[in-house]
């Protein structure tokens, strides 16, 4: 069995381990195999670990907030409110009787600043502008580019200025 073995092997370490083993004759290596499960009948995960005394495992609240979590999570946020914005935006028009002219002239009927009117824009053009560019962002990761720490960091600083700049732009517009 060891010929054929050592023969199939190709690390030098395991090979010598191999021929080890053959030189003091071992046949049979004995492994002692113990359960996962709790001895207790139909005892269930959370039983066994108050019973043990074991405490849950860490929750967000004992982290401390980073860069990388603040925007995967606002990733998420974003990417939730365009899709509930497209469907009610969908909806709306689906079901309403007027067209959009009717919605534009309601918000010209308010007689809001410039200032207040491109701080609006603003708010409805950065989940859009930061989806977008985060998005490119995790398209490079996709790629194998920029996944060292550090690069995850700047990447994620550029992309913040970018949403920014991009959702002035927009509100510019």
């Amino acid at each position: 069995m060891f010929a054929i073995t050592r023969s199939l092997v190709r690390s030098p370490a395991l090979r010598q381990g191999l021929q080890m083993a053959q030189a003091q004759n071992l046949r049979e290596v004995s492994m002692k195999v113990v359960p996962a499960a709790s001895t207790v009948k139909n005892e269930t995960f959370f039983d066994k670990n108050n019973r043990l005394q074991r405490e849950m495992s860490p929750h967000l609240t004992i982290y401390k907030p980073q860069l990388t979590s603040m925007l995967s999570i606002t990733h998420r946020g974003t990417g939730i409110a365009l899709t509930a914005g497209v469907w009610a935006l969908g909806l709306a028009a689906l079901t309403s009787p007027q067209d959009i002219a009717n919605y534009a002239s309601v918000i010209e009927g308010l007689h809001l600043s410039a200032g207040t009117l491109t701080a609006l824009k603003f708010m409805i053009a950065y989940p859009l502008a930061f989806h977008t560019a985060n998005g490119v962002r995790h398209l490079l990761w996709d790629t194998g580019r920029f996944l060292k720490i550090k690069e995850v960091y700047s990447t994620g600083y550029a992309m913040v200025g970018v949403s920014f700049a991009l959702a002035a732009i927009l509100a510019m517009l």
